[in-house]
């Protein structure tokens, strides 16, 4: 008998799926940013997500008879009761973890899996005892968990499916894998653990033995027993560590041998798989606004009558086989019409590479290559195919794409749609846009395991085989027909000269400024580090001086004995755990106290922040001295950019740490100087442009400072008599009008009383009546729509301005009066780029786009084109407001610096 079944190979014989809840849903909850993954209501729900998604992707891919759920109880089992130190350095659950099991179990309810637990007992106790149970009964069994404990389950009819990367990608250990990474056989891990210790349990094991020696003694020595028994005649100082180390290793075998003959309400043979309560699953899915998860689940079902939206169609798929030599010919046949193109790759700046492509066209029929195989003629046909700029063609995530390809020496040009782009501009706040998930969603088609990653520049799949080439091909009808449907809504959405005009054109720049990268200065940056770390150090040297001994700084728990127990600080927010130590808490006691402990506290954790900043730019500078972030333009439902793989956008540049970091970005060899550009007051701006405020307008145009104008008119003195701070009250009221900003939130920054507020409030309104007109009626304008637009007609869909749920609808209203204003912000800085993009081209410059951080640009100048850079740069981001529909009413005002550093091209 093998190892294990294939995943997803038919199978007559029962099939037992166990997942360890606790276990995998703290993994999801790690593997996917908690600020991407909230209700509106606020409720973190990366949890919940990543555990439905592994789950479904098993239920799926394994096709099991039978699955359980099981879940720790509490932290007081009987092992620790036999070892009070047992997962004791286990910190408490973070804050948004708390909540999110109670919602997974109702999930589960809802998909009637069985759920188990038991006092006094671990998770790992109820999969080992349903695995035995279910192994006698002639079961095939797979355990989903992250802990290694399991691996002692292993054996011919047990595997264990163990997380490598977050929840998405899953090991299968079997007898021989289990034994290739360790060195032994399932039935020794155990006995290897043991020795070695576990970390994460507090099991400490022999000091200096790793487990390529705890693997040779067990061998050697017939296992655990033989080794204990024999301890002294292993040589060497590891045995004299072994044999200082006797008992703890004793211990640690009996504490992690899980226990299989528990007395369980349910058996395997009561956990067949049961039919969903679809009303009931439908509607949690909703409430938590898992949409594209939803649609997924439910595509998942058979066709039992449900609403046909939920249903899967078959697309029918000529994949045609063609002779060598034959793609020209066919490429021919097909000129000047749309075909659809999908990639199969790695699309990382500056380090991607395709490996096979597929190309369908409207009528149902496909080729499909594997770009290692093809023959030297049908390359130089794709290869001419793709370099045509008057080809069409249709792409999902051509930026991915683009670097795929340009890894392989292959252009990308005439890219006249892209899927994933018309969905975002459909769905701003949707959460990803997986080719997989829109196919499901919108042509309600599965199109099977291996299409779940190939979005968002992941596209790993080798093209080898028939079944691969399909699949490419399956895709590449998926993108076809997606176009059309997606089409059709950008038509009826108002979004089409978007996708054409703006987001599609900014996909070629954003590739090379990507690829092209910025260079860094590696010396400084790791003597940055250096710097950091020694912070790191002595603020903590610090911080236990005050307290006179060293504490964790990074527990809560040891924060608490000491803030609230030793020193006595007033507490903070209560919260399961005792009282918060958040930075925000720490900040406001630290306010409120201005205790040392506390300032060193607050600095260590300052400091581990810039050191981790660091740590990360250096490893993510390229072998040529560069750094290539990738811009991701369908993450923000405003429109603006975000930059990750590093983030450059979160580099602070008012703060002298940042500027420090800053000063590592330098202008590469081959050319003269960085420049960087940025709007002045944007965002006011565009306040006076919507709102065609009179003296906001006059202000701008005066062309004198905006907050003593402002000011001067609030309160009633002449504008050289406008004060420092009541300059500073007229800046932070302008700008937080713009994201709703209340009396209570006023009072707040400027530390001044509500009433106070309130009449600041109430004065800038009477001078400036057209902001107060435009706040209130953009919220009912947008009630009225369900939608807000910015000034280039971007949308952003609010269903929830009409809700019955009160903290929903003021969280709608409160994007309801932001998204026009960040969003045309965004909307401008790409117009922006593409102009400025436009004329170092037809100039054949050789200057060029970096970065683009917001409402700032960055670029190298080339020896000699300085001043004809800052020129063109000036009139390009001055002229972005001539695309707005009947013009922009103010002036838009372009600050300009230069230097070998950003650092020192600030301004």
């Amino acid at each position: 008998m093998s190892d294990a079944l294939p995943a997803g190979t038919p199978t007559t014989r029962p099939r037992l799926l166990l997942v360890d809840g606790h276990s995998m849903a703290y993994r999801a909850f790690f593997a996917l940013p908690v600020e991407k993954f909230a209700s509106s209501t606020g409720q973190p729900t990366n949890a919940v997500f990543g555990f439905t998604s592994m789950l479904a992707n098993l239920l799926r891919d394994e096709a099991p008879t039978h699955v359980a759920v099981a879940f720790d109880l509490a932290r007081t089992t009987f092992r620790t009761e036999r070892y009070p130190e047992y997962k004791g350095t286990r910190d408490a659950s973070p804050e948004p973890f708390k909540g999110q099991v109670p919602i997974i179990r109702q999930l589960l309810e809802t998909m009637h899996v069985a759920v188990l637990d038991k006092p006094n007992f671990e998770a790992d106790d109820i999969l080992a005892t349903l695995a035995a149970q279910a192994r006698a009964q002639g079961m095939e069994v797979l355990v989903c968990t992250g802990d290694r404990d399991a691996l002692q389950l292993v054996n011919e009819d047990v595997t264990v499916l163990y997380p490598v990367k977050g929840v998405s990608e899953l090991a299968r250990m079997t007898p021989a894998a289990v034994e290739a990474r360790y060195g032994v056989g399932p039935e020794r891990y155990p006995d290897l653990a043991a020795l070695v210790g576990e970390t994460s349990d507090n099991l400490p094991g022999v000091p200096g033995v790793g487990p390529k020696t705890a693997a040779k003694w067990i061998t050697a020595y017939g296992g655990l027993e033989g080794v204990l028994a024999s301890a002294e005649q292993v040589p060497g100082k590891a045995g004299e560590s072994l044999r200082a180390h006797l008992d703890q290793v004793a211990l640690n075998r009996e504490l992690n041998r899980l226990v299989d003959d528990l007395d369980l309400p349910l058996g395997p043979a009561d956990l067949a798989v049961q039919p969903w309560d679809r009303p009931a699953l439908h509607t949690l899915l909703d409430e938590l606004e898992f949409r594209t998860l939803r649609d997924r689940l439910f595509a998942m079902l058979p066709d039992d009558g449900a609403d046909a939206s939920t249903q899967t169609q078959a697309a029918p798929l000529d994949l045609v086989e063609l002779a060598p030599g034959g793609l020209a010919g066919w490429l021919a046949a097909r000129a000047r019409t749309p075909l659809a193109l999908d990639v199969r790759g790695t699309g990382a700046p500056a380090a991607g590479d395709a490996w096979g492509v597929a190309l369908a066209d409207g009528d149902g029929q496909a080729v499909a290559y594997d770009l290692a195989d093809i023959t030297t003629a049908d390359e130089q046909a794709l290869a001419a195919w793709l370099a045509d700029a008057d080809a069409p063609k249709v792409v999902h995530a051509s930026k991915a794409a683009w670097h795929a390809l340009a890894g392989r020496g292959l252009p990308l040009a005439g890219v006249t749609f892209d899927t994933e782009l018309a969905a975002y501009l459909c769905q701003p706040d949707r959460r990803a846009y997986d080719l997989a998930d829109l196919a499901i969603g919108y042509l309600h088609r599965e199109l099977g395991a291996d299409d779940a990653s190939a979005a968002q520049g992941s596209l790993d799949l080798d093209l080898g085989g028939t079944d691969e080439a399909r699949r490419a091909g399956e895709r590449a009808a998926a993108v076809r027909d997606l176009s059309e449907v997606l089409a059709g809504e950008l038509a009826d959405r108002g979004a089409g000269g978007l996708l054409d005009e703006l987001e599609l054109p900014l996909v070629d720049v954003l590739a090379r400024m990507e690829r092209t990268g910025i260079a860094i200065d590696g010396d400084y940056l790791s003597g940055l580090e250096r710097t950091f770390d020694a912070a790191v150090q002595g603020a903590a040297a610090e911080a236990y001086a005050v307290i006179g001994r060293e504490v964790n700084l990074g527990s809560p728990k040891q924060l608490q004995e000491v803030l609230f127990d030793q020193l006595g600080m007033p507490r903070t927010k209560k919260i399961k755990t005792g009282y918060t130590t958040d930075a925000a808490a720490l900040t406001d006691l630290f306010a409120r106290t201005q205790h040392p402990f506390l300032e060193h506290l607050l600095a260590h954790r300052d400091a581990i922040r810039l050191r981790q900043t660091v740590e990360g730019l250096l490893r993510s500078v390229g072998a040529d001295g560069r750094i290539h972030t990738t811009f991701q333009q369908t993450i923000a439902a405003t429109g603006r950019l975000s930059s990750t793989d590093p983030n450059l956008q979160n580099i602070p540049i008012r703060t002298e740490a940042g500027r420090q970091i800053r000063r590592a970005f330098v202008v590469g060899t081959r050319h003269e100087t960085l420049l960087t550009a940025d709007y002045s007051q944007i965002e006011m701006r565009i306040m006076a442009h919507l709102s065609g405020d009179e003296g906001l307008i006059a202000a701008f145009r005066s062309g004198e400072d905006l907050h003593s104008y402002v000011g001067s008119r609030v309160f009633g003195v002449p504008t050289d008599e406008v004060t420092p701070a009541m300059r500073s009250k007229i800046k932070a009221m302008s700008y937080g009008l713009a994201y709703g900003l209340s009396s209570y939130g006023l009072s707040q920054q400027l530390s001044v009383e509500v009433g106070e507020a309130s009449a600041l409030m109430a004065d800038y309104f009477e001078r400036f009546g057209g902001v107060r007109d435009y706040l209130t009626g953009v919220v009912d304008v947008a009630r009225a729509t369900g939608w807000t637009a910015t000034i280039l007609g971007r949308r952003r869909y609010l269903p929830d301005l009409t809700s019955d749920n009160r903290q929903r609808r003021e969280v709608a209203e409160r994007m309801a009066l932001n998204a026009p204003i960040q969003g045309s912000a965004a909307d401008l800085i790409k117009v922006a780029m593409l102009g400025v993009d436009r004329e170092l081209t037809r100039r054949a410059l050789g200057s060029r786009l970096l970065l683009q951080v917001h409402d700032e640009l960055v670029l190298e100048v080339a020896p000699g084109e300085r001043e004809e850079v800052e020129a063109l740069v000036r009139e390009q981001m001055g002229a972005a407001g001539d695309r707005v529909p009947g013009g922009f009413d103010v002036p838009l005002d372009v600050s300009v610096g230069v230097g070998g550093s950003w650092h020192e091209a600030g301004h």
